[in-house]
């Protein structure tokens, strides 16, 4: 997907909301889990994982933009797993094509090995985007970066309480570590192939990192379980072309452990896109 589709619907669906498929058998509804044992028996891992995700993407899709399926939450149940994001996957493509899809894997190793995992994602699955590691520098990044209309989403300043162990670690010039991987990345990509992950809890630090990338999407986590604020997100992150992508996994996907859970997503979601338009309008899209 090109910068140009992103934005359009963003503009149509007046969100900017990306769903977080962190899918995990021992959150999900019993319900789901009760019905795959009953069709599967012992096997029933793959059914469970696959509609799940299915009806929490029939909820949300009318108020998202994109999603985003960590690998983690895949990878943990082995092959069952892996086949179930690979469905979740094709699901996506078949039903909702214009939705942008974010494999959220963390990737990032020494050219040869960056080169093979960018054939996984953008060939094997073609998503539109991956997250990638920057810490081992240029050589693991550019593989990733040769996939006309794919999306390189880099680490940069993340959510979680350890962000401050290293990303906000100064040099002897006093420029933060998440600021030289935002510089230096612009040697490698742009804005129509590069985006960052900044956690939505940095709050003011989105002025910060608009003075170094006042044009890039970012890619923005912590909104909700997590307790960051979509309105300072906006306040301080948004562009004229909004520039960013706001994530919500728990705070949707969990939003009922009951036989209402897809009808909890969907008002969760829709909440949320319902903030997000009065956003967009302050900045005129």
């Amino acid at each position: 997907m090109t910068r140009q589709e992103l934005i359009q619907q963003i503009k149509e669906k007046q969100s900017f909301l990306c769903v977080g498929l962190d899918t995990d058998l021992n959150k999900i509804p019993q319900c789901i889990i009760d019905e795959a044992k009953a069709k599967d028996g012992e096997d029933y891992l793959f059914r469970a994982l696959c509609e799940f995700n299915a009806l929490i993407i029939d909820a949300t899709a009318p108020y998202c933009v994109a999603y985003k399926p960590n690998l983690a939450f895949y990878e943990a149940y082995g092959v069952d797993g892996i086949l179930a994001f690979e469905a979740t996957i094709d699901y996506l493509k078949e039903e909702y094509p214009n939705h942008f899809i974010i494999a959220d894997a963390k990737r990032g190793d020494i050219g040869n090995t960056s080169k093979m995992y960018a054939k996984t994602f953008f060939e094997e699955y073609d998503v539109d985007a991956l997250t990638v590691a920057p810490y081992m520098g240029e050589d693991s990044v550019t593989p990733f970066l040769g996939y006309e209309d794919k999306w390189v989403i880099l680490l940069a300043l993340t959510s979680n309480k350890g962000s401050h162990d290293f990303q906000l670690t100064e040099d002897a010039n006093g420029e933060r570590l998440f600021e030289k991987v935002l510089k230096k990345s612009q040697e490698w990509g742009n804005e129509d192939n590069m985006m960052y992950v900044v956690g939505a809890t940095q709050g003011q630090m989105f002025e910060d990192i608009r003075k170094v990338v006042p044009n890039h999407f970012l890619l923005v986590p912590g909104v909700g379980a997590q307790g960051g604020s979509l309105q300072e997100v906006c306040k301080y992150g948004m562009t004229k072309d909004c520039g960013l992508l706001v994530n919500s996994s728990r705070g949707i996907i969990y939003a009922s452990n009951g036989e209402d859970f897809a009808e909890a997503a969907e008002n969760a979601a829709k909440a949320l896109q319902q903030e997000m338009a009065l956003e967009l309008k302050k900045v005129g899209l």
